[in-house]
């Protein structure tokens, strides 16, 4: 170890036995779940709280670590480190792991042993980077599986069902990572999740789905374009919804970020090499922004907008504000009009329908494409100052507005459209748009609808003037 820790000092993972006292253990955190509460079957009435993490020190050698208590010792403790940091436990108790048993539910470890940390005897303390030996902390990107053992995201595709529901290893580039959402289950359990939008050499887009804060967190560091991950033991499902495969991050699941290996990085050369030349921008993207609602902080009325585009003429970059205005236009019960759309389940463009393909996924005339159909609704937003005309309020954001599914919409008769139409129509509502100076789109500008809600009236008011930078 470094100069601040010497390494008599610590036992190391791979000489682990049961009966050792005084063990002192250093580590880096390579994976963390979330605390989950329990009823106490000893205390009714009372709850016991768990959570664990998988500790490394060496490329052979790492074990899962578990800390059950009272709520008051157990959330402290998980948010006392991260994932990617280094901690030293001392006195954790050794117990032999019950393999087939538990690596149902944790990362599979090659260690006979796990670690359980008391309240009264153990203690966790974070490491600063700076006292920590290189090599420990270089274990972070280094992945627990062997770094040829991953399913392509095109062979993932071409199983389909046949790899429903089984736990395998993937090896992507981070095309976009989605906005977190927050809900409540109907046992009032509150939950969460983000989509990830991944690609490789061999497909434009494939979803992998975060259920838990920790993962969501890891994910949240990510940079889209310029990241690789190594996602052991993920869930591969089909995904009826959307009619294609997707990947669930679980329990078992340990994702190495940027993993230093010689197939990641060749996919990472890839990325760089064809970053200029990607297609998201110029076609019609249907992927989830990677920007979060939360960093949108400058208001505008559509004049300004208007003006701030002209300013911006020349410059390729989107630039992102917030609108309190009404939806003047929304042509969802009109037969003439099509507001459902087949996009392909690769990468979620429009998919041609004279000849039912998709153009940017249609390299190889062979493979096999599936589609899935969508929300493709063009809008107008207005306020005192003018319209913005044809905004584009796509898939899931769709869905999130007008608060139906795309399968509950086409199940609605005309009557019931022209009513949903009506809850919207003159309200006024709180409007994130992304805009894209774009020489095809009406106006010269491309406007996306990130997120569409009806308006607090007191914070509409106060906002009317607009206070973006024009």
């Amino acid at each position: 170890m470094a100069s601040s820790f010497a390494l008599k000092n610590f036992t190391a993972l791979s000489d682990l036995h049961p009966n050792m006292a005084n063990l002192k253990i250093i580590a880096i955190v390579i994976g963390k779940t979330d605390v989950k509460g329990f009823p106490d079957r000893k205390n009714i009435g009372s709850e016991r709280y768990t959570f664990s993490f998988t500790i490394r020190d060496s490329p052979d050698h790492f074990v899962n670590v578990s800390s059950w208590g009272s709520e008051d010792y157990i959330r402290p403790l998980s948010e006392s480190f991260k994932v990617g940091e280094c901690v030293i436990i001392e006195n954790p108790l050794i117990q032999r792991k019950e393999t087939e048993r538990e690596e149902k539910f944790s990362p599979a470890t090659p260690s006979n042993w796990k670690l359980l940390l008391s309240e009264n005897h153990s203690m966790v303390k974070v490491c600063s980077p700076y006292e920590v030996d290189t090599k420990l902390l270089s274990l972070i990107h280094l992945p627990v599986k062997e770094s040829r053992d991953y399913y392509s995201l095109a062979d993932i595709v071409a199983n389909g069902h046949g790899l429903d529901g089984r736990i395998i290893n993937v090896l992507a580039a981070v095309r976009s990572v989605g906005e977190p959402k927050y809900f409540t289950t109907s046992d009032r359990r509150k939950g969460q999740r983000c989509e990830v939008k991944l690609f490789d050499e061999t497909e434009p887009s494939f979803t992998m789905t975060c259920w838990d804060n920790e993962s969501i967190l890891l994910a949240q560091s990510w940079m889209p374009r310029e990241t690789v991950i190594f996602a052991s033991d993920v869930r591969i499902n089909f995904n009826k919804f959307q009619n294609c495969m997707a990947a669930t991050v679980i329990s078992k699941t340990i994702i190495t970020t940027n993993p230093d290996t010689p197939e990641a990085n060749i996919l990472l050369n890839y990325v760089r090499e064809n970053k200029e030349t990607d297609v998201a921008d110029e076609t019609d993207s249907y992927l989830r922004e990677s920007i979060n609602l939360n960093s949108v902080v400058d208001v505008y009325t559509v004049e300004q907008l208007k003006v701030k585009a002209l300013r911006n003429e020349g410059k390729a970059d989107p630039f992102y504000g917030i609108l309190y205005a009404y939806i003047s236009t929304l042509n969802i019960d009109d037969e003439t009009t099509k507001v459902v759309r087949n996009r392909c389940s690769g990468c979620g463009y429009i998919v041609n329908e004279a000849s039912n393909t998709c153009t940017i996924c249609d390299k190889d005339p062979s493979r096999l494409q599936s589609f899935f159909l969508g929300f493709d609704v063009l809008v107008d937003l207005t306020d005192h100052t003018g319209t913005l005309h044809s905004c584009s309020l796509t898939g899931s954001i769709a869905e999130e507005t007008l608060g139906c599914t795309i399968n509950e919409f086409l199940a609605m008769t005309s009557e019931q459209k022209t009513k949903l139409k009506w809850q919207f129509l003159l309200e006024r509502s709180k409007i994130y748009v992304k805009l894209i100076l774009s020489h095809r789109a009406r106006g010269g500008l491309k406007v996306s609808i990130l997120s569409c809600k009806l308006a607090d009236p007191t914070e509409a008011s106060r906002n009317l003037a607009g206070q973006g930078h024009t």
